[in-house]
Order: structure tokens, then sequence, then C-alpha cells
């Protein structure tokens, strides 16, 4: 099992003139830390006008960045919105190629389509096609990275003429394909064109054990018809992170940032109203967070198995991997058992530290990344092999790239 770090650019108010640049910049030397540390991967979101949320509407600049300050850690978009309204599928195809390029093939790609009113209003995707939007984009994004040229489109939503989209991307045929989820059905759907399942949802290991069995049987059975020309057979799921030899030290320096990146996820997503540059999420965080599953007194209870579930008093308010190394160690193999190939870790939440997610970071790499790593070449070579097969024919249901038209060619402005 492997372990990433996850990056919403959250800034909750009170806000300076400095705030954004000191939190970005703190960003880069957290993942610079991870580098030398030895996580494997960094993903960052793009949201769009979700104030204290997410301010990461360009994380294409940012990753550009963080490819520059690394050497080793795996560079994820997680994710880019591919309905054409938010990035043409063109564009997404040069901006994922050139990435990969300058990070020397690091690049995993992560896609979506966004479910606040605020983004899907703001861009006018109508809700009801948005799933369609990604479909079609994703489908002529992946043909763009191996045709040469690209054969042209003529879609319900994208209509583009041939043209040679370069450049390539390093990795051929493209960089791993990732799709964001959020229930069961949407990891059985990444299942079924042969992608990595990004699971934004907390779920506890047992449960997981559930999604990756499913997922794994759909990715082995005839549903499975890849939607890019590589099969990416990952489940990553996320969780909250604050990692400490005390557990109320951990408590306190992680567990209020934990429920706020909850708690705002659900403003925008489930049962906010927002009015643009008004609204304070923190203070309705504070006010009215135990009504929706984020009780402090609850979660904060010392001494009990980690939990990554919400919502119920019996079921423990969110708490994830928020506690001592033992701690981290025993809720982790949990999800090692149940098959999950990532664990990604939420830190930057709230208004926790950058100092404190730092030593965090390095602690659980001291004294508790190591186990998991001794395992993990064994068991990822043993999961490839098992896999093989099932990859091999499912790749051979996916319809080949296309070819242009013959003597296709584009008149200059001069001579047209």
């Amino acid at each position: 099992m492997k372990f990433g770090i996850f990056y919403e650019h959250q800034l909750p108010r009170p806000w300076g003139p400095d705030s954004e640049y000191r939190l970005l910049k703190d960003a880069l030397e957290q993942i610079e830390l991870a580098d030398r540390l030895g996580y494997d991967y960094v993903w960052e979101v793009e949201h769009h006008f979700l104030e204290e949320y997410s301010h990461s509407s360009a994380p294409e600049v940012f990753l550009g960045a963080v490819s520059q300050r690394t050497r080793q850690i795996r560079i994820g978009h997680g994710i880019v919105l591919l309905p054409p309204n938010f990035n043409h599928p063109a564009r997404v195809a040069e901006r994922i190629a050139m990435l990969d390029l300058v990070s020397d093939g690091r690049v995993e790609f992560g896609t979506g389509e966004s479910s606040s009113e605020m983004e899907l209003g703001g861009f006018g995707v109508p809700r009801a096609e948005k799933r369609d939007q990604w479909a079609e984009a994703l489908d002529a994004i992946t043909r763009m990275f191996v045709e040469s040229p690209f054969a042209g489109y003529e879609g319900r939503y994208l209509r583009m003429p041939p043209r040679n989209v370069v450049p390539k991307p390093l990795q051929r045929p493209h960089p791993p394909l990732w799709v964001a989820c959020s229930r069961r059905e949407t990891i059985h759907l990444a299942a079924t064109k042969g992608m990595g399942a990004l699971s934004f949802s907390f779920v506890e290991p047992a449960q997981a054990k559930q999604w990756v069995d499913d997922y794994y049987a759909t990715l082995a059975s005839e549903e499975c018809v890849p939607a890019g020309f590589a099969v990416n057979p990952r489940v990553a799921v996320v969780t909250p992170f604050m990692c400490h030899p005390d557990e109320a030290t951990a408590i306190d320096r992680g567990l209020d940032g934990g429920h706020f990146f909850g708690y705002s996820l659900g403003h925008y997503y489930v049962y906010g109203w927002h009015e643009p540059a008004r609204t304070n999420v923190w203070e309705e965080f504070l006010a009215r967070r135990s009504q929706f599953g984020f009780d402090r007194r609850i979660a904060a209870r010392q001494g009990e198995p980690l939990a990554a579930r919400l919502m119920e008093e019996a079921m423990g308010s969110l708490r994830g991997a928020i506690g001592t190394p033992d701690q981290l160690r025993q809720f982790l193999r949990g999800y090692e058992a149940a098959g999950v190939d990532q664990v990604i870790f939420v830190s930057q939440a709230g208004h926790n530290r950058h100092e404190h997610i730092c030593a965090a970071l390095e602690l659980f790499a001291q004294e508790v990344m190591p186990e998991f790593k001794e395992r993990d070449q064994a068991l990822e070579a043993a999961r490839q092999e098992r896999l093989a097969a099932a990859i091999a024919t499912a790749l051979a249901r996916r319809s080949p790239p296309r070819v242009s038209p013959p003597d296709y060619g584009v008149a200059a402005a001069g001579t047209a």
C-alpha cells in the first residue's frame, strides 16, 4: 500500500493580505518534504468559486511548480474537470502532456465532472449532462494522447477537426487515468472503464473491502472496456491525518481541521446556502458542526480505535488517521488488508498549522511507513501477476486509435 498527500488549498476566514500567498508557499514546502521522506503521491484538486473550502482553481500552475521542486513523488491531478465549459479537451491534453514532460513522466491524470452548483452553474454545465460530457471529453483526450494526428471528433458536446495535438506525454501511451468517486456506484464505473478509483469519501476499512472486491471483480469481467489505451487498476481512499506521539496533541493539532474539511465540503455539496464573498463558512462551522456529524466531544475521545465514519454518535464522529503512530499503524493495516492500493492523507485543512503538518509527515515516515514499504513491493508484484490476463483481455475490447482522412490539410490564412 502506498501513501499520498492531498491539497484543496483550504483557507478559512479571516483572511489577511498575503494569506493565499503564504498558503501556497507552505504547501510547496510540505510537498518538498514529503518527496524527501518517500511519500508516493501528491494530489491537487481543481475547484472554482468555493471560498474557504478550496482556493485551488489553477492546479496545472501549482503542479508545474511542484514538478521542479521534487524528484520522486508522483504528481496527481485529483482531479481535472472535464466538461468542455470548464476545460476544452485539447487544452487538457496539452497541459497534461506538458506537465508529464517537465516532471520526467510522473503525472497521474485524475478526472471528474463536479457536482457543486457553485461550479456547474458558474460555468453553465447542465447537471443532467455532466456525466455524459465527462465521458465524451475523456474519450477525446485519450485519443489526442495517442493519435498523430488526432482524427477529429464529432460528438454531442465536442466538435473538432483533425489536428496534431502536441506535445505528447512522456509516459506511453499516456499517464495513468483516474476518476473521482464518492459512492460505490462510481467506483464500479471506474472499474468498467479500467481507471483508478479516487474515493473522496471517508470510508471504514470493512466497507472499503466491499468496494475493492467489487472493483477488481468488475475489472476482470466483460463489463470492463477501458476508457484509455492502458488500464490503471488502483483504488485509493482519503482520510484526515495528523500524527504525534501524544494522542491528545494529535487531536488538538488535527481534529478541527479534519472536521472543517468535511463540514465545508457538505456546505457546498449537500446542505449549505452560500452568498459569494459574504458567507463566513468557518464561523458557521464553529456554530453548527455538531449538527452535521462533526462533534468534537465524540471524536476527541482517547484510547479508542480510530474510525473514518461520521454523522451518528453510535458510529463515532469523523476522526480518521489522527492519533499516535501505533494508532495509525493499526488503522492503516485495515485498509491494507482490504486491498486498498493507496491511502491519501488530508492534513492541509481548516486552520491546521504548517509546522504541525510537517512534523506529522516526518513522524509518520519514520515510525509507520517503513512497515508498509517493506510489504508493498511483493504485494504489488503479486497483484500485477494476478491481473495481467484480465487487463490484456480488457484492452482487446477497446477500439484502436483512429486514422485521419487521407490528404487532410489546412490552408494557411494567406492562401485560403
